[in-house]
Parts: C-alpha cells; structure tokens; sequence
C-alpha cells in the first residue's frame, strides 16, 4: 500500500465547499475555495505529509484515476480522492477524455462542482482539454462571467479555447467583445473568420462583416455564402448579386457549385426582379450540373413565377423527380400573380393529399385577384377537409373579411382565433384588430386591444389611427407617448389624427419635433403637416414646408399636391389652386374634394358646378361621396346632375338610389323616373323597365 497516496483529510477539505457552491449563487464559482497548488495538509495511515503541493515531488504527474460520482438528486459529488504513483498513460487519458465528453451534457450547476474539484486537483493548469470542455461549458448556458474568469486563469490556450470565447460572445449578442478577443488572437484559423464573418453578418452588422471578409487570407464556402446570405436577408440584393459575381472570378471559390450559395441569390434576384441575372445564375446551375435540390427549385420557381414567366417554373417543376410542396407552392402562387386562376387551380388539385403551404397559397391568390368569396369558401372546404389552419392562414382569411366588410365574418374569425389558443399572437391579433376597424366595429377593436397583454409597433400604430377616427385624440397620444420605439409611421399617424381631431397646432408641433430629432420625413408626413396649417389658414407656414418637399423631389407628388391644393383654397387663393389642380397628372376623390369644396366655401358656386359636372364623368360613386360631404345641404338638382350621369354610363345601381333620393326631397319630379327608365332601356334589362313602370 506504500505506493498508494490516500487523501482522505483533503477529501474532508473539500466536500463543504462543494455543499456551499450548492447553495450559493450561480454565477460565482466562490471565495473560500483554496486555490489551484495551494498548500494544504494531507494524511496518511503513515503520519501527515504537511506542506505538499497537491501532486508535488512525485516521480509522475498526478493524473486522476477515480475522480468523482455525481449523485443528480443531490447535485453533490462524492470523492473519495484516491491518486496513484503508478497508472498506465492510456489509462490516464482514458479518465480525462471521459470526464471531458461528460462535461458537454452538464449544466452550470454540476459543471461549476466539477471545476471546483478540476482546481483543487490541478488538471486545468496541466491539461488544456478539460479548461477548454469547462469553457465550453460555461458559453453554452451563457454564463459568460465565469467563462471569462476561467479564460484568464488558463495558462494554455488554444485556437479552441479562443474560438470558444469568441463563439459564446457571440451568441449572447454581445458583439464588441468578441471582435475585441478576436483582435488579440495570437493565431487564427478558418474557424476563427468564420465565427466573426457569420456572426455579424447575421447580426445586420454587414459593414464589419464585410471588412473582416476582405482581410481573410483565404476565402473558403463558409465566408462566402455568409456574406452573400447577409447581404440578401438585410434588405441588400444588389450587393448579393454583386459578391456572387466576385466570387466567379474568384480562384478559390469553392461555393460556386453550392446550392444554398446559388439560391440565395437567385432570391435576390426575385427581389431586384432581374430576370434576364436570374436566368444566368440558372445557365451556370446547368453547365456546372449542380444537383437541383428542393431549396434551389423553389427559388428558380419562385423567380420565373413572380417576373411573370409561368412557363418557365413550370418547366423546372416538371424536371424535379418528386417536386416538394414549396415548390409547388411557388407555381400557384406565380400562376396566381398572372392572373391565371384556373391554371393555380389545377396545380392545387393535382396534388392528392395538399399540406396548408398549398391551400394558404391558392387563398391568397383568391385574395390577390379579388376573388374574395372563392378565398372563403376555399377555407370552408380546407376546414372540413380537417386541415389545421396556422397564423398564415388567418391572416389571409382576415385579410378577405376586411374587403367584404361584414363583421359577422370577422367576429367567426375572432372566435376561431380564440378556440385554437392564437389570439396571442401579435401578428394575429393585430390583423384581428385592424378587420374590425374596416368592417366598421371600432368598439369590438378597441375591446380586443384591450385584452392583449403584449403589443408590437405594428398594433398600437394601428391603435393610434383607430382612437383618432373614433374621436378618442387622448387615447391615442396616451399610447403614442408610451412608445419606447416608434416608427415613422407612428409619428405620421399621430399628426394625421391631431390635424384631424381639430388639433392642428399640436400636430405642427410634432412635425417641428420630429424635424428637430433629424428623424426621416416622408410625402404623408408633409402632407399631413400642410393640411394642418391649411386647418389654421397659415399660409406662410404651409409654403415653408412645402418647400422642404422640393428639396427632397416630392412637388410633383400626388398626396402632397392635394395638400397645397387644400391650403390654397382655404386660404382664399383660390385660382392658385386651381392651377395647381391642372398641373396634376392624376386624380382622386380627395384632390376632387380640396377643390370643389373650396370652390363652394369661397362663393364661387358656378366653378363648382363646371367642375363637378367635369368629376360626373365616370366618377360617379365618387360624386355622391364627395356631396355627402359637403358642408351645406344639396338640393335636388345636384342630385340630378349625377344622376345624368348615371344615363351617361348605364349605372343602374346608383341611379335608382338616385333617383330615389330626388323623389323623397321633389315628389313632383317625374324626370328622376324618365332618366332612371333610359338607364334600363340603354342597358337592355326589360324587366327592369317594365318593374319601374309598374
């Protein structure tokens, strides 16, 4: 037994630290525990060997034969420490690659005993291997303080332990100080660029990214296709397309062939909607004989199908063996933004048992194409069917309601919604909220607002132009103040109710603020602030706005002609806007409002008149629109005028509402029923005729 070293005082010494990491705090590894070679007194049956460093003055190093078991329902460890002067070296590496292997399925708790006891016994100093598993260790349940810690202490580092350090800063999104380590590395590999390539280019940060790319000695897939996928995942296709074609001339270029490379950028090249590039990536698919994988058809179905080339994505699906759903998914969905309904159909129906990708896309092509009622019977049929809908599918579906605004629909979605748990979701939710303000149900939106218990920007912007259409101006500055981020459309949004709920001051204000914080301004934020001004009748304030549109080239804009238009007139410069009015290229029932109601206002009632007959011209909904809401009551005759118009055009549907209103208001007026009668006989309904006659 003489060769036999048996620590059993030093196991005394060690347990109760190990019992006070257990209870102690999670992000320390404690204070009281003696550091690694601490001096320290052991016994043995042959008297006490007092101050022997653990594992000094021995012919071998001390390598741990039975280190610890680890008892997972206590969380404790119990050691008895037994060493030997003489074990075999495959022995010994034995124990350490096992306890090293045991390490990755730790968590911090079990782990942090481990290192205690690895520090007490001296393996960490002496074995790179196990720092690097415990660093490892610590990055992956993001105790980064610790992993910092242990990385200082370690005498031996390798490219591993680096890469490591870095990879866990990293994940835990804290940028800086991995691009700092990653700087003080005394040699980097492949792995190393990669890391920091990768992680800020997945990050947005594709400046950075794009520096360190270009001082990498070499070039390998990994770099590229991270830099290309960065560039096209950020909103930034061109530069994809052009690194892609770097990498062509590039002698190392080992991506060229590679299938994610190749339909990144072809997805870049649908975003661009070049074409005539995509189909130059397709040539060299070909000449490369690059095997056509389900990722890479989709992308080429998706790029011929949204330029309109139908043809063409369905050639590439009919090559495909076993085309998968997405690609399919990509024809209907091009057949779909054709306009070619029945051609999405027929790829929908030949497959036998379609997936919710499939019935999702041909609803939203319904949708697309103004087939609303197709869109909801489609679902109808995909519920009985027993297909699950997901949240695209509600979105969708929302997004018919609110075209066919009928809130009986929208309040089944709301409680189809509620049935499978997703009203939670704020993209969801949002949709939901935003229906029943078009279905005309501010209450039930405001409602439904009201129970959700997280909101993204998208629904309280949403929130703030409902509360401004309803009136309730303060509900809407109270969330709009409540905003930790807010976009320009919140801002927009927030001037747009202010001007319109009669608080035109308040709303310049916020323009001037806006101005001040250097935040983007755009066309509806213009506009928007000139009608305010067009509200007080400040003139001069509206021209110096206006003139900050000629700086950014948006005079000639349509939204902001009308403004001016609206300022002029209620300033009383009334031939001013109606030159304005005839420079204007194209028209809408606002730009016919600005004018015709300033016409009205200022006492020029016979211009108003000639305009309005000149609006009547095929702009007969928009008419009786705008007469309902002029500030005085019309008479007879106005009615009369639009209904002429009707005659014109053979509308039958607004001439006999027409026709009806000018007999409540001159029952003595037989010519309403004469017109209205032409309507029937031009358009060749008989019945019609002979049921007015009756």
């Amino acid at each position: 037994m003489d060769d036999l070293l048996d620590l059993n005082g030093y196991a005394d010494v060690a347990e109760q630290p190990l019992r006070n990491t257990c209870e102690s705090s999670n992000h320390g590894l404690g204070r009281d525990e003696p550091d690694p070679g601490q001096i320290i007194q052991t016994t043995s049956s042959n008297g006490v060997y007092k101050g022997q460093r653990v594992g000094a003055n021995l012919s071998h190093p001390v390598r741990p034969k039975r280190l610890a078991v680890i008892y997972p329902s206590t969380g404790f460890i119990t050691t008895p420490l037994r060493f030997t002067r003489s074990i075999s070296v495959d022995q010994m590496d034995l124990d350490l690659h096992y306890y090293a292997r045991r390490l990755e399925s730790f968590n911090s708790h079990h782990g942090k005993q481990l290192h205690l006891l690895f520090l007490k016994v001296g393996v960490i100093t002496s074995f790179v291997t196990f720092g690097n598993r415990l660093l490892q260790m610590y990055t992956r349940c993001g105790h980064l303080s610790d992993a910092q810690q242990l990385f200082d202490e370690m005498t031996h580092r390798n490219c591993f332990t680096w890469n490591t350090m870095i990879e866990g800063y990293m994940k835990s999104g804290v940028k800086e100080k991995a691009l700092e380590l990653f700087g003080l590395m005394p040699e980097r590999n492949c792995f190393s660029w990669n890391l920091v390539v990768s992680g800020f280019s997945k990050a947005g940060e594709l400046e950075i990214a794009r520096g360190l790319f270009d001082e990498m000695p070499r070039r390998n897939w990994v770099a590229w296709n991270s830099m290309i996928h960065g560039y096209a995942s950020n909103g930034r296709p061109r530069d994809a397309v052009r690194l892609f074609k770097e990498l062509g001339a590039d002698p190392d270029g080992e991506s060229r062939g590679d299938s994610f490379v190749l339909a990144t950028v072809i997805g870049a090249c649908t975003d661009l909607a070049a074409l005539d590039c995509g189909k130059q990536v397709h040539a060299r698919i070909i000449v490369d004989q690059v095997e056509f994988d389900s990722v890479l058809a989709s992308s080429l179905v998706n790029l011929y199908g949204k330029s309109g080339d139908t043809d063409s994505a369905s050639h590439v699906l009919n090559v495909m063996q076993d085309p998968d759903e997405f690609s399919v998914s990509a024809l209907i969905s091009g057949y779909a933004n054709s306009g070619r309904m029945e051609d999405a159909r027929r790829i929908f129906y030949m497959r036998s048992d379609p997936c919710v990708v499939l019935w999702n896309t041909l609803i939203a092509g319904y949708i697309a194409n103004e087939e609303t009622n197709e869109a909801l019977i489609l679902f109808q049929t995909m519920r009985r069917n027993g297909i699950r809908e997901n949240f695209s599918t509600f979105s969708s579906v929302l997004s018919a309601c609110s075209s066919l605004r009928i809130p009986e629909n929208c309040k089944q979605m709301h409680a189809l919604a509620s049935k499978f748990g997703i009203l939670d979701d704020l993209i969801t939710g949002s949709a939901l909220v935003d229906t029943y303000a078009k279905c005309g149900s501010p209450y039930d939106a405001c409602k439904l607002f009201t129970e959700f218990k997280r909101h993204d920007t998208i629904l309280l912007n949403s929130m703030i132009t409902l509360y401004s259409k309803c009136g309730r101006i303060e509900d809407a500055k109270q969330i709009f103040e409540s905003m930790k981020m807010k976009s320009l459309i919140s801002w927009n949004s927030m001037i747009v109710g202010l001007s319109q709920n009669g608080c035109p001051i308040e709303a310049l204000d916020l323009f001037c603020k806006m101005n001040e914080m250097g935040l983007r301004i755009d066309k509806f934020s213009l506009a928007s602030s000139i009608s305010a001004c067009a509200s007080i009748a400040s003139l001069e304030l509206g021209e110096q706005i206006f003139c900050r549109t000629t700086i950014i080239g948006l005079e000639f804009d349509q939204v902001v002609s009308t403004s001016l238009i609206d300022l002029y007139c209620k300033c009383g410069f009334i031939k001013i806007g109606r030159k304005l009015f005839d420079q204007m290229t194209k028209f809408d029932e606002v730009s016919w409002n600005s004018m015709l109601i300033g016409y009205a206002t200022n006492g020029f009632g016979n211009e108003a008149m000639n305009l309005f007959t000149d609006m009547r011209a095929g702009l007969l909904e928009e008419a009786m629109n705008l007469i309902e809401e002029m500030p005085f009551k019309a008479d007879a005759s106005m009615w009369s005028s639009v209904l002429r118009g009707c005659v014109t055009h053979g509308n039958k549907s607004i001439g006999r509402k027409l026709a009806e209103r000018i007999t409540d208001m001159d029952p003595e007026n037989s010519g309403a029923y004469m017109q209205l009668s032409s309507i029937f006989a031009t358009s060749k309904t008989g019945k019609d005729q002979h049921k007015l006659e009756t």
